[in-house]
């Protein structure tokens, strides 16, 4: 067996079980749905520093940490406070505590740092934050988008399965359509393998993943494409900022937890960037046609 046909084999079968876990995790429930994100953000969050590290900077992995895992803690307190059937004053309180505790976290990073006799006390502290920004903003999106994109009062995995979906979708389709017929790079200092025509074809792909999405859930076929195509412009943008953050560390793989797929970072890249300008075009389509 030649080392091509091996990567190859390796990478589905590793895909093969991303994608089992995935599935097991959204159709589960929400509280399965909720650990899926802590395993991506915990992981993600820790190969985003060590691409610091690889540039010689010393970011504040715990501190990150916990100010993004309140991020995502805010972001779950108001998806169960705004979906349960019952009133719990209690959930209100966790959502208060977790901003109430950013506010007072997040400026002892900058203490923190004056007792660690740094070199270069700016970068660790920009990069700490980067990090929270890079993958707490997402959390918080991500653990409120499925009640966004559904008018349920109860969970259901398949709309953020079919969210998921816009995104792989539009990779897939670049992928096909760049090998086929891409000719003209689109960013070659970054992504040299990406092309004008890979893009065009992935946005394509993206739009009738979310027709299909709409027909599958029984949703607005409007907002479901014009989500993909939201999805699509974002997804690669989330890839070339990857890209960006890997070049300049010198690294080819953000990890290696997933093999033929590199790591966390690396897999869901686009889905990190994509969540946020979902979240904001779920709520502005919300308050259009309310």
């Amino acid at each position: 067996m030649n080392d091509k046909l091996r990567n190859l084999l390796i990478r589905t079968a590793s895909g093969a079980v991303l994608l089992a876990v995935v599935l097991a995790a959204s159709l589960c429930g929400y509280v399965t749905y909720v650990a899926m994100l802590v395993v991506i953000m915990c992981v993600g969050l820790r190969e985003f520093y060590l691409l610091a590290k690889a540039k010689g900077l010393r970011p504040q992995q715990f501190m990150g940490l916990v100010a993004t895992t309140l991020m995502l803690v805010a972001g779950v307190a108001q998806y169960v406070g705004e979906s349960s059937d019952y009133c719990c004053a209690h959930i209100g309180s966790i959502l208060v505590v977790a901003f109430l505790l950013m506010v007072v976290w997040i400026p002892l990073i900058f203490v923190v740092e004056i007792f660690r006799k740094s070199d270069s006390p700016l970068l660790n502290i920009a990069t700490t934050l980067m990090g929270v920004l890079y993958l707490g903003i997402p959390m918080f999106a991500l653990a409120l988008l499925p009640m966004l994109l559904t008018s349920e009062g109860s969970w259901n995995g398949l709309v953020f399965l079919m969210f998921l979906f816009l995104v792989w979708g539009n990779d897939v389709f670049a992928y096909l359509v760049g090998v086929t017929c891409g000719k003209h790079k689109m960013c070659e200092r970054l992504s040299p393998k990406k092309s004008w025509e890979g893009f065009f074809g992935g946005v394509l792909g993206s739009v009738a993943m979310g027709a299909l999405a709409a027909a599958v859930l029984d949703g607005d076929y409007l907002k479901w494409m014009l989500l993909a195509l939201v999805v699509s412009l974002a997804s690669v943008l989330g890839d070339l900022v990857e890209s960006m953050f890997k070049r300049d560390a010198g690294v080819k793989d953000s990890g290696n937890i997933m093999p033929g797929h590199g790591g966390m970072l690396d897999r869901f890249d686009a889905l990190l960037v994509a969540a946020p300008f979902a979240f904001v075009f779920a709520l502005i389509y919300m308050v259009i046609t309310n």
